[in-house]
């Protein structure tokens, strides 16, 4: 029994790092993107990034502090989501590994990327160089990193005090994106016979 829970361990964890890469790339598009843009463009996706950081930190601690209890309960009442909220409490631990450590860290390091590329088309707009340059540089970067960090900060103490909103509102968003996807597969598959 020990060696299957081994072998599911490294089949979930080759998974995690193969899915590293192309969350990663379409991450890392949008850093490309923001050196072809205005420098106020490239602030509104690197806000983007933190905000995709901070909630999914937020959805993998609520992931890791909620309980079964209530999901229960509310399953028993057909609560929409309850049923997939149980399936996110019981695998807490992958719900975790995925929200934080792929998207939250991948979005936290490609924030700080983002800043950079933000603060070389602000120069280029105001012509800054030299101290100025570099202090533009390090307060954009500086900025960033603490909406990072607080961001992640309130994210994770709202998710450790009200984790069963937080899942049961997950599992409601995954069971609607879920029907509309199935939902939409006949409508293209009719469409395709015509």
């Amino acid at each position: 029994m020990r060696k299957n829970g081994s072998r599911t361990n490294y089949k979930f964890v080759l998974t995690i790092a193969a899915l590293t890469l192309p969350i990663s790339a379409v991450f890392d598009t949008s850093t490309i993107f923001m050196n072809k843009t205005t420098w106020y463009i490239g602030a509104i996706v690197v806000t983007c990034i933190v905000i995709i950081g901070a909630v999914f930190d937020m959805l993998g601690m609520a992931a890791a502090a909620a309980r079964e209890t209530p999901f229960h309960a509310m399953a028993s009442k057909r609560v929409y989501g309850a049923r997939k909220a149980i399936s996110i409490v019981r695998n807490a631990e992958k719900v975790s590994s995925v929200c934080s450590d792929v998207i939250g860290d991948i979005a936290g390091v490609l924030s700080g990327a983002g800043a950079l590329a933000v603060s070389v088309q602000l120069l280029a707009t105001i012509h800054g160089s030299g101290w100025m340059g570099e202090t533009v540089k390090i307060g954009i970067t500086a900025i960033i990193t603490a909406l990072t960090v607080g961001g992640k900060a309130i994210g994770k103490t709202i998710a450790i005090h009200s984790p069963t909103p937080i899942i049961l509102f997950a599992a409601r968003v995954w069971e609607t994106a879920v029907l509309v996807v199935r939902r939409g597969i006949p409508w293209r598959k009719s469409k395709s016979k015509s």
